[in-house]
């Protein structure tokens, strides 16, 4: 629940708590009030009566200034004998008998009390004896009017309680969403950093709360000005891991730059020599071989960090529009030349699927992803790669159906030096960084590259950016 919605129902709790509390304490109030305003005319009402009865007998009847809906009832030997009440037009009428009974056992009392009369309503009745006999006179007084204005200020008091927390509801939202600005402000400051890309390269951490709400007089300024100063203390950290990482490329970029000629000059080397003297002992002829294969292998380790330096400085890509259906075709080509062992298969659209990016880096993502498969799969392992047009992205799919990755390994799979050669079986060498390369090469295309697997299928999964 919002901070927002949160107060807003708080004091509206309270408004509501607090309209009941004094609905009922003024209820109750007015309720006692109007009772004994009713007490002190059933008082009189009843003395009036008596005079009446004792003038003319033990029977009902009324005196002059009684009102209408005052009752008279003759209880004798415990049981209601005789009863009349004044209608709204001043006329005494008998009651019936059923309103008789429920007075039935009334005894004679000052103290009013509170009876239900049948087909009457409720009344406050007042009772005395009038004869030697134990005669009983009760006179009692409608509560209608009463119950009436009870129920009236208990409407008003809830349509009055209403109508504040509808307002207060109103001023509140209002109040609140001025007084909360601050608070989106930083919200909306904090979204826009959360959104930045912060993992990787060169962050400009500009943001920042705006100066009005930075004062450290109110609790919201409080927290934009320590917002204000962890987004220092980050950009100050960002760009020391950048400027660490730009020393760290340099350097792998200088050092395999400066490799490539002493490499090529040992497998030269060692390549003449083998070639010039074929007398050589046969240990000696094996360990120029393991020169020149060893020699090799460390070119293709310096070629890749050279060109992942490069591409992690500045991607340097020589656009173009290309067709991934030729790209596919050629890679696996070649893939069927190196791994002779493994099925290659092709799924091929009819029609052209059309990117712009750099043909040759294109070529070696799928000619890096193919030699994953073939590398770290067995012998026999099925190998199909398809290209297809899915919306406003090209897709290629290479899918093998070899032993598969560990699921340990999947989340880090496309960092440098990651090799999976303990789920997958290793007939070659392997550098660690064909995969690095194919997301590099990718992420400069504007594109993605995924991969699923589990035992016995494996799909890499690289999208881009269709032309037009």
């Amino acid at each position: 629940m919002t901070l927002r919605r949160t107060l807003i129902l708080s004091v509206l709790g309270l408004i509501a708590l607090a309209g009941v509390i004094i609905g009922l304490v003024s209820t109750l109030a007015l309720n006692g009030v109007l009772l004994n305003q009713l007490d002190g005319q059933l008082t009189e009402a009843s003395d009036r009566t008596i005079r009446q009865v004792t003038s003319q007998g033990p029977q009902p009847g009324f005196s002059l200034g009684q009102a209408s809906g005052t009752m008279v009832v003759v209880v004798s030997g415990g049981s209601a004998t005789d009863g009349i009440v004044l209608d709204q037009n001043g006329q005494a009428q008998s009651l019936p008998a059923a309103a008789l009974t429920s007075l039935d056992g009334v005894e004679a009392s000052r103290e009013p009390v509170t009876v239900s009369i049948d087909g009457l309503g409720t009344y406050r009745i007042e009772s005395q004896v009038v004869t030697t006999a134990g005669d009983i006179v009760v006179t009692g007084l409608p509560l209608a009017d009463v119950d009436s204005t009870i129920s009236r200020q208990i409407v008003v008091t809830v349509i009055v309680t209403l109508s504040v927390m509808l307002l207060a509801g109103i001023v509140g939202l209002l109040i609140l969403r001025f007084a909360l600005r601050p608070l989106e402000r930083v919200t909306a400051t904090a979204t826009r950093v959360a959104e930045l890309q912060l993992d990787r390269g060169d962050v400009a951490l500009a943001e920042r709360v705006p100066a009005e709400d930075t004062d450290p007089r109110s609790e919201v300024g409080r927290v934009g000005l320590a917002f204000n100063r962890m987004l220092e203390h980050v950009a100050s950290a960002l760009s020391s891991r950048q400027q660490s990482e730009n020393k760290v490329r340099q350097f792998v970029a200088d050092a395999s730059h400066e490799l490539r000629t002493p490499l090529a000059s040992i497998r030269g080397y060692a390549e003449l020599t083998r070639r010039t003297a074929p007398d050589l002992p046969k240990d000696v002829s094996h360990s120029l071989g393991r020169i020149e294969s060893e020699a090799t292998r460390m070119t293709t380790l310096v070629e890749d960090l050279l060109l992942l330096a490069r591409l992690d400085a500045k991607p340097e890509l020589a656009m173009s529009e290309v067709d991934l259906s030729l790209v596919v075709v050629d890679a696996v080509s070649d893939a069927h030349v190196a791994g002779p062992d493994h099925d290659w298969d092709l799924d091929l659209p009819e029609e052209p699927v059309t990117v712009s990016g750099d043909a040759h880096r294109l070529l070696q993502v799928v000619a890096n992803l193919l030699a994953n498969a073939r590398v770290h799969t067995p012998a026999g392992t099925t190998v199909l790669v398809s290209v297809a047009a899915e919306g406003d992205e090209a897709v290629i799919r290479i899918t093998d159906d070899g032993p598969g990755i560990d699921a340990e390994l999947v989340p880090t799979l496309f960092e440098r030096f990651v090799r999976g050669d303990s789920s997958r079986s290793r007939h070659a060498g392997s550098t660690g960084l064909g995969l690095a390369i194919v997301k590099a090469v990718v992420d400069a295309h504007n594109g993605s590259v995924a991969v699923r697997s589990e035992p016995g299928e494996t799909e890499f999964i690289v999208r881009l950016p269709l032309v037009g």
